[in-house]
């Protein structure tokens, strides 16, 4: 990282190598390109550890829209801080710091005065990748399967020097995207929770809920994980082609499902005031709709998304997760791996949330 520390010393921009894929349907390669100079509030972390996210696929291959070529995915970061702006005061040269799926916001409007800054009501959240930075002349962002990224401190969580860190670059999307509903929706003791999808994502809800006291239900779309699911304290696992038999009435079911699927049967799995949370967004094509009919027939029923959280929220989610030892199964990769493990998730063979060794970048 001398080079950087050369261009951050001259203000210049900070050369960064990367895994870019070209197009939707192109596979990863090696990609070398700049990242904006250092600025005042600005941190350079040494990318150590990246996690993939489901999300990364959908963004890589266009199933959300179309993306911005070259692609860096990556909004699962965790690694070193090496350089620090002269301003900023949370961070020092030698801290870890976690990055997750968002680098800048307006930070004036109420919604980012109130920490929600994913949901800026100017428009101005900046995404970590696959985004224009509308705070550095529109270039688009790259994400975390690089060497470093610059980003502002205050969009950068505080990570103990012992914690582990190729476990806790997916609690960066993977964690708040399930803590925070889970929050939301007042889970504690004597809740009733289902978590439909048990991929990576659906793993950490479990983890969640149980130890905030829940009781602990899991929809899939067979049985190969059952056993995993009950040594993890889990009531029962339903697959999907059978919710119809399922007796258990919910105060929460959380929605980690990427695929097309139909949700009006998992609200008629609520109780009175039960609540369906979605965070899983399948592809545009297969995106399911709600029957608005079907919603008043089963009145006293709530159904809300969760996008992420906030900067605040995300640091609880970090110390809380750090504090009870709630992690991700993961399993370290090189980024030679990456077509692998793409193919791996959307095939439905993938046991653990994919981590990649960023020391394995060349």
């Amino acid at each position: 990282m001398q080079k950087q520390l050369e261009e951050v010393k001259n203000k210049a921009r900070i050369s960064a190598t990367g895994f870019a894929v070209d197009s939707k349907s192109s596979k990863f390669k090696l990609f070398n390109f700049t990242r904006h100079p250092l600025g005042e509030k600005d941190i350079l972390i040494e990318i150590l550890y990246a996690g993939i996210c489901h999300s990364d696929i959908h963004s890589a291959r266009s199933e959300w829209g179309e993306g911005i070529y070259p692609m860096v995915p990556g909004h699962e970061i965790a690694g070193k801080v090496i350089a620090v702006g002269e301003k900023v005061k949370k961070f020092k040269v030698g801290d870890y710091a976690g990055v997750g799926c968002m680098v800048n916001s307006c930070k004036e409007c109420e919604a980012c005065k109130s920490s929600q800054e994913q949901f800026c009501e100017n428009g101005k959240t900046v995404f970590t990748y696959n985004c224009l930075d509308y705070f550095h002349g529109d270039e688009p962002t790259y994400g975390g399967y690089s060497n470093n990224i610059v980003v502002d401190e205050d969009f950068a969580v505080t990570v103990p020097q012992n914690a582990p860190l190729e476990k806790v670059a997916p609690l960066l999307c993977a964690g708040i995207t399930t803590y925070s509903p889970l929050k939301f929706s007042k889970i504690g003791k004597g809740s009733k929770v289902g978590v439909a999808g048990f991929g990576g994502v659906g793993v950490m809800a479990v983890k969640y809920a149980l130890k905030m006291g829940a009781e602990v239900f899991v929809f899939a779309r067979n049985e190969n994980k059952k056993d995993e699911a009950l040594k993890m304290g889990v009531k029962a696992l339903y697959t999907t082609d059978k919710l119809g038999e399922v007796k258990e009435k919910f105060d929460l079911i959380l929605s980690t499902i990427p695929t097309a699927y139909e949700p009006m049967d998992y609200v008629n799995l609520l109780k009175y005031e039960g609540e369906l949370a979605i965070v899983g967004l399948p592809p545009t094509q297969d995106c399911p709709s709600i029957n608005i009919k079907s919603l008043v027939f089963s009145a006293g029923k709530k159904v809300y998304g969760s996008l992420i959280g906030g900067m605040k929220e995300t640091q609880e989610m970090l110390d809380f997760s750090l504090a009870n030892e709630i992690y991700p199964e993961t399993e370290l990769i090189s980024v030679n791996q990456i077509d692998e493990a793409y193919d791996k998730l959307t095939s439905g063979r993938a046991k653990f949330r994919y981590v990649i060794d960023m020391k394995s970048l060349k």
